[in-house]
């Protein structure tokens, strides 16, 4: 089992979860709004100075879906490449 997290600018949430439930409609997930950072190239803060949110998803899935999440996140980044977004996974387990 692994814990995948999207952390990705809210402009692409829809089209991210779109997809997840199309092509992965049993995944189980959570969504968190309104995620605040910094990354590589810019600052998402939500204030007046740094304006723009992230979002972040996670799920804890196996290998398999994880993998296909991977190649989500890949086909909207093709789709926005000037837009922030990440994926991660780490390995977990239930107990």
């Amino acid at each position: 089992m692994v814990r995948v997290e999207i952390i990705a600018n809210q402009s692409v949430e829809d089209d991210i979860v779109e997809r997840i439930e199309n092509e992965l409609p049993e995944l189980e997930y959570t969504i968190l709004p309104g995620v605040h950072g910094k990354g590589k190239s810019s600052h998402k803060l939500g204030n007046n100075i740094w304006p723009e949110e992230n979002f972040l998803l996670f799920a804890y899935t196996d290998d398999e879906n994880a993998a296909k999440l991977k190649e989500i996140v890949e086909a909207v980044k093709l789709r926005f490449p000037r837009e922030g977004i990440s994926i991660f996974a780490v390995p977990s387990c239930e107990i």
